[in-house]
């Protein structure tokens, strides 16, 4: 027996494959931390477990000595042991590891919860996630799943030669979304840095290099607010495809997120809360004028915004006397659509003025060949046919930038790329940690993140911890 924790255990066995292939009498080496112990007299019984699974070991101190046991029942729950043994089943038929000899290999001076389900403060759990992890193995399996999902995206897109790219985290002028980024500073630069909100303006210059099949999977940040659908930091997919357009994005999206639903769950019907949803194909398809027509009874091509949130009971006229026009669009659209789409659903053909990097319809140039994908009342998905005019798209972001006042620069890089030609593309993002939310039904994003941004903790008490769900319409997917 030993406690040497300068020497080197290799396990030869994992617990799953001992318990799947078992074997009386084989001989076995594994590691694992110590759940359970029960003592009973010169002998004690324990379980075992490793990522996957647990299992129990037996010793006794007539067979491994007095000083062994004696080391062996000193150990706290927690701790990280190494146990070589041969299998044997227990009088109730369990299957066991009967110990020859053990190594302790990290101790825990923590205490280990017993019941960690039971604590009223979900956001101990976020914050030390670690522990979270040691005692759930739900939690485990949802973040296996996601990894899973992740894996079978990249070789969804690369069954359909995509091409996976990297693009600039930092950026000089944060581009690509209407969102509020992050600011850093690069001391050799001089120069202040915006930590990306979206990579779309770079991922388009790859198609004027002319690559024709991209993407990319990777992180956001947006300094807006943090609830159970928003966390600042969020991983998005975003792909284009050159000479596609946003009818293609619709299709490969469905095809995409149907092949995940039935991978993991073996049915196009999957639960979500309280909610069974549908992702039966083909999805619903509906203009953003007639989905808001058909829950108001109003058509907002005409009517005055402001007018029309004072008519609908949204707030008084001072509420939006200094909103824009597309804030209060936005926030009807929230309240009245947004709020009634559970099962798969896209939205179509959004205004112009809320699209400054889609095209506009030959038809009908006050909206664009855009749409957003709703399931359970989030959006997962936003796509377009790419605006790929030079001209039009200066116009646009210049419009835009005198209208919200965000950003003083234009990208006039991007403009420049646009003018070497940029082929009609369609593009698409997908929000990654709302889609693992839908596909292991959790209803916060903090659970599908390892380690989600929490507020500050209250010293000195971790009890204290406050449960933020400051809301926000910051959007984790492309604007």
């Amino acid at each position: 027996m030993s406690s040497d924790y300068g020497s080197r255990y290799l396990p030869k066995d994992s617990i799953k494959g001992i318990l799947d292939s078992f074997e009386a009498g084989r001989k076995v080496r594994i590691a694992g931390r110590m759940m359970t112990c029960r003592v009973m007299g010169k002998a004690a019984f324990a379980h075992l477990k490793d990522e996957f699974a647990k299992i129990q070991i037996y010793i006794k101190q007539d067979e491994a000595g007095e000083e062994a046991f004696k080391l062996f029942k000193a150990q706290s729950l927690g701790n990280i042991l190494g146990v070589e043994g041969d299998l044997f089943l227990s009088k109730t038929g369990e299957r066991t590891i009967r110990v020859d000899k053990f190594t302790v290999l990290s101790t825990m001076v923590q205490t280990l919860p017993e019941k960690w389900h039971g604590l009223k403060d979900t956001e101990i759990r976020f914050r030390h996630r670690y522990v979270d992890l040691i005692v759930n193995d739900d939690v485990r399996d949802t973040f296996r799943k996601r990894s899973q999902i992740i894996r079978d995206i990249r070789r969804f897109l690369d069954d359909k030669n995509f091409m996976e790219v990297e693009t600039p985290m930092m950026q000089a002028i944060p581009g690509g979304a209407r969102a509020k980024p992050f600011v850093t500073h690069h001391n050799t630069l001089h120069t202040d840095l915006y930590l990306r909100v979206a990579p779309e303006l770079y991922l388009k210059r790859l198609l004027v290099g002319g690559f024709e099949k991209i993407y990319e999977i990777n992180r956001n940040f947006r300094n807006e607010g943090i609830s159970v659908r928003h966390n600042p930091e969020f991983t998005m997919l975003e792909l284009y495809e050159s000479y596609a357009d946003y009818t293609d994005m619709m299709n490969i999206t469905e095809e995409m997120i149907t092949l995940l639903v039935e991978k993991i769950h073996g049915t196009l019907q999957i639960p979500f809360g309280e909610r069974i949803l549908n992702y039966s194909r083909p999805w619903k398809r509906i203009s953003f004028y007639d989905a808001l027509k058909e829950k108001t009874g109003m058509d907002f091509k005409t009517a005055n915004v402001k007018e029309a949130a004072v008519k609908l009971r949204l707030g008084p006229p001072s509420q939006f006397a200094d909103e824009e026009d597309l804030d209060v669009l936005n926030e009807i659209f929230g309240k009245f659509v947004e709020e009634e789409l559970w099962d798969p659903t896209f939205i179509i053909d959004y205004p112009t003025v809320m699209s400054p990097l889609a095209k506009a319809k030959e038809d009908d140039p006050s909206v664009v060949y855009r749409f957003e994908l709703f399931v359970a009342k989030m959006e997962i998905a936003n796509a377009f046919s790419e605006l790929n005019d030079p001209h039009d798209q200066r116009r646009r972001l210049t419009s835009q930038r005198e209208m919200i006042g965000e950003h003083k620069v234009i990208d006039e890089d991007f403009l420049m790329a646009l003018e070497y030609g940029m082929p009609p593309a369609g593009g698409l993002g997908i929000g990654i940690d709302r889609l693992v939310m839908l596909l292991t039904n959790q209803i916060s994003i903090r659970e599908v993140i390892l380690f989600p941004q929490l507020k500050p903790e209250k010293p000195p008490s971790l009890e204290a911890s406050e449960n933020p769900q400051a809301e926000g319409r910051a959007g984790d997917v492309k604007a």
